[in-house]
Parts: C-alpha cells; sequence; structure tokens
C-alpha cells in the first residue's frame, strides 16, 4: 500500500481550478510573480479550503509578460525581495481566510533554475526563512535547491506525472517532441513507475532512480482533468492512495 501527495498548480487563470481542486490533495496558489492577484489568490484559496486541499504558495519570477517560463536576469538582492514580497502577500490573504499554509513551491523557469543554479537558490532559502514561517518546500530530488535549504525548512521531493525527463533527472524542455504525456495511460505508467519501483524512464530509454513523495501535474494542461480523472480510477486497482 502506499500514500501519496498529488499536486497541481492553480491560480493560473486556466479555468480548470474546480474541476482539479476535487481531484489533488494539495495545490500550489499563483501568488502575483507569473500570474495573479488578491482577487485570484484569494478565489483558489478559498475553494482549496471547500475540497479539503492542502495550500501551498508558487512564487516566480516575476515575470506576467512570459508566464513565469523565462529566467530573468536579476541580482540576488532583487529576486530575494520579490519572493519574499510574493510570499507575504499570499500568507496575508491565507491568514485571513484562517487557512494554514502546507507548502511552498516555485514556478517555471525559477523552479528548474534555482534546483542547480547556487546562488538563485540562496535567495529562494532566505526569502522563506525571513518570512518567518516554516512550510514544507516542494523541491527536485538532488538538487541544488533542496540541498541548500535541507538544515533549514521541511523538503518534500517532488516528480512530475505530465512530464517526461531528460537523463540528468531535468524535465525535458517543453519544445521536445514527447515532452509533455499527453496521453492518460502513459500519465499514469510513469506514476506507478515511479510510486512502485522508485524509477523513472527518461526520453532516451533508461530507467533513472527518483525519490518523491508529491508527484504534480500542471494546471494549465489541456488534458489535466482527463489524465487526473484516469489517475484516480487507477490507483483504486493498486493499492495507491490519496493522502489527506
Amino acid at each position: 500500500m502506499y500514500t501519496i501527495d498529488i499536486n497541481s498548480d492553480l491560480g493560473e487563470g486556466t479555468g480548470n481550478d474546480e474541476a482539479i481542486m476535487p481531484l489533488v490533495s494539495s495545490c500550489s496558489i499563483a501568488c502575483g510573480g507569473h500570474y495573479g492577484d488578491e482577487g485570484s489568490m484569494r478565489k483558489a484559496v478559498k475553494l482549496a479550503k471547500k475540497h479539503n486541499t492542502k495550500i501551498g504558495a508558487h512564487p516566480s519570477f516575476p515575470d506576467k509578460d512570459h508566464f513565469g517560463r523565462k529566467i530573468l536576469t536579476l541580482t540576488k538582492s532583487e529576486l530575494y525581495q520579490s519572493i519574499f514580497e510574493q510570499l507575504l502577500h499570499f500568507f496575508a490573504i491565507c491568514e485571513t481566510e484562517g487557512s494554514p499554509i502546507h507548502h511552498i513551491k516555485l514556478h517555471g523557469a525559477l523552479y528548474h533554475y534555482a534546483a542547480k543554479d547556487a546562488p538563485t537558490a540562496d535567495a529562494v532559502v532566505e526569502a522563506i526563512v525571513a518570512t518567518k514561517i516554516r512550510p514544507k518546500l516542494y523541491v527536485p530530488f538532488n538538487s541544488v535547491l533542496g540541498k541548500k535549504a535541507e538544515n533549514l525548512l521541511p523538503l518534500a521531493y517532488e516528480a512530475f506525472i505530465d512530464r517526461r525527463y531528460l537523463d540528468d533527472l531535468s524535465l525535458a524542455p517543453r519544445q521536445l517532441q514527447g515532452a509533455v504525456i499527453h496521453d492518460p495511460e502513459d500519465a499514469w505508467l510513469q506514476l506507478k513507475q515511479m510510486v512502485e519501483k522508485q524509477e523513472v524512464t527518461a526520453l532516451s530509454g533508461k530507467n533513472y532512480p527518483i525519490t518523491a513523495s508529491t508527484y504534480c501535474i500542471h494546471g494549465d494542461h489541456e488534458h489535466s482533468v482527463v489524465i487526473l480523472n484516469y489517475i484516480r480510477e487507477q490507483m483504486k486497482n493498486h493499492s495507491i492512495h490519496l493522502a489527506q
């Protein structure tokens, strides 16, 4: 028997939030960097409360023009200040809604860059610590961000249901053929492999060990709801349970 967390990035204006929220156990809500304002954050927090879904902050490079999917050239101080302000804004909304903060997960280009770049990871960790709140930090396994944060914050290692991996266990860039998984059966088989065997098959066809306790499907994936419904049905038959 396995118990896993399935998370999704929500509050991003995709129109899928109400369908996705009941199907996941945690959500990461955009807090103004790549998308979002007070209204969208509050709406997503209230929806998460309704479905008893654990709430996380989803900060990003301050880049609404590119939906946070472009690396910005910022000083460490500028990045620190941006992350700090995004988190404080989101935490204040959660406080007024009476909703505890379960985790923080970076978005897009910042997620991937902080996984390998030490100054970026330092800026992120320092900004989180400065808020005086210590939620879980969702990080890729064996990442620079995880190593920088491991003695300061509780960590949850994350893997992806709807994306293929490269041989170094980074996500295949979206422009590569096959990088995004669209077929529900393929998504389920990747999740099952990661949960039961603690390994993932890269785009190269080679298998690599991977450690995770939380598994993401992107809220802006066009087939996210179909994939999630299929996965939840399959989980029933394979003793894989969703964390409560």
